[in-house]
C-alpha cells in the first residue's frame, strides 16, 4: 500500500462496463513526511475520498481485488482515507 493525496476528480462520460459506479481521482504519491513522491496518477476510488483527503492506495493487479468484478483495466484503486500519521523520530 501506498500514501496518496486526492488533488483532483476525473469526470468520464463513457467508461468501460466493469468500472461504472466508481469515482476515478487524481492521486499524488507521498511519502510518511508528506512529502511529493513522483508524478500524479490515477486511482479508482473504492471508498468515496474527496479532493485534499490523505488516503492509502494499491497498485498493479491488485487494484481490482476491492472491486465487485474478476477482472478490470485498474492499474490503481483507493482503499482507505488516512485520520492519522504517526512517525518515529531517531
Amino acid at each position: 500500500m501506498y500514501l496518496g493525496k486526492v488533488i483532483g476528480t476525473i469526470w468520464a462520460t463513457k467508461k468501460y462496463d466493469a468500472v461504472v459506479g466508481y469515482k476515478m481521482q487524481f492521486v499524488q504519491p507521498l511519502n510518511g513526511s508528506l512529502e511529493k513522491t513522483g508524478d500524479p496518477i490515477i486511482a479508482l476510488d473504492t471508498i468515496g475520498a474527496g479532493p485534499g483527503e490523505i488516503i492509502y492506495y494499491i497498485t498493479a493487479s491488485e487494484a481490482v481485488i476491492p472491486l465487485d468484478v474478476d477482472m478490470a483495466p485498474v492499474d490503481a484503486s483507493i482503499v482507505g482515507i488516512v485520520d492519522s500519521i504517526h512517525v518515529e523520530k531517531k
